[in-house]
């Protein structure tokens, strides 16, 4: 088949499930995504749920912030802030932007942790690093809130974390 002919949306899901049954996390988490959102298949947040759990336990960083939003909100899982901020942190510790702003913005509320403006701060300005748009606004209004020791602790722990990964 050429790139330009496209699957049926019936083949498409035969080959995705195919592959996600053979381990395939992209697989995996595209099959979890077409469960959320009823595409080519009947809608199961349940179904979802199982399918960004096998691509997140082998490690895709996608899939881990996927598992997160699904605790966090409680949809197609017993709602649990914990395993929200556990998948979180695992796919904002390897770059992923989403989880990184998300993170953030979670430090700054204090939505599952403990308030911490220096998390936060760490987080978003990862974010920013790895090509976030939305978050330069926020790390500038935060920086405003803290005091030079808390901005200097923020500053030292992203020079730690990028020291580690």
């Amino acid at each position: 088949m050429s790139k330009t002919e496209q699957l049926s949306q019936e083949e498409y899901l035969k080959r995705c499930q195919a592959a996600a049954d053979d381990g395939n996390v992209v697989a995996q988490n595209t099959l979890g995504f077409l469960y959320l959102n009823g595409q080519g298949i009947e809608q199961n947040d349940e179904a979802a749920v199982t399918w960004f759990r096998r691509a997140a336990h082998d490690g895709y960083a996608a899939a881990q912030y996927n598992l997160a939003v699904m605790y966090k909100l409680g949809q197609g899982v017993e709602q649990s802030h914990p395993e929200s901020i556990r998948w979180m942190q695992a796919s904002a510790n390897q770059g992923y932007v989403d989880a990184q702003s998300n993170l953030g913005n979670l430090y700054y509320q204090g939505l599952g942790v403990m308030q911490d403006y220096a998390m936060a701060y760490l987080w978003w300005t990862l974010a920013e690093q790895n090509g976030a748009n939305d978050v330069e606004h926020n790390r500038t209004d935060l920086a405003k809130k803290m005091t030079g020791a808390q901005t200097r602790e923020a500053e030292q722990l992203v020079v730690q974390w990028q020291t580690k990964h």
